[in-house]
């Protein structure tokens, strides 16, 4: 049976307690043997606290910033607050990194939140055979 990630938009991973007050990457995300991976979005969400001054970038552990830059998560200034990260859609087509096979997805905080506060952070993405 085919797995329902597979050719459609789908939760692909949900890491629980990513810590945005640590200049650190956190794996989120590794592509499957024989797949591929297209990711649509990112939400950052169960906030412990305010994470207004915390700055994250998403993408391949080796180009940490290669599905999107610099992220000022300035609107997730509270606990129960969470926050769609995308590329931006318009006239012009987005283009998207296609991981492929044991590629790992990563977010990368590069400024700290500037005190404790953990998240859970889930991926959207299209997995496809390779």
């Amino acid at each position: 049976m085919a797995d329902a990630k597979e050719k459609t938009c789908a939760l692909v991973a949900s890491v629980a307690s990513v810590n945005l007050n640590a200049v650190a990457a956190t794996t989120l995300y590794t592509v499957p043997a024989g797949k591929t991976f297209v990711p649509h979005f990112v939400v950052v969400r169960a906030l412990s606290a305010d994470a207004a001054l915390a700055v994250a970038t998403f993408g391949q552990s080796g180009d940490k910033d290669d599905f999107l830059g610099a992220q000022t998560l300035s609107g997730l200034s509270a606990a129960g607050k969470a926050g769609i990260l995308q590329p931006v859609p318009n006239a012009t087509t987005v283009a998207v990194v296609e991981y492929t096979a044991g590629e790992v997805f990563v977010i990368d905080v590069t400024t700290a939140a500037d005190g404790a506060c953990t998240a859970t952070v889930d991926v959207y993405g299209t997995l496809a055979d390779a």
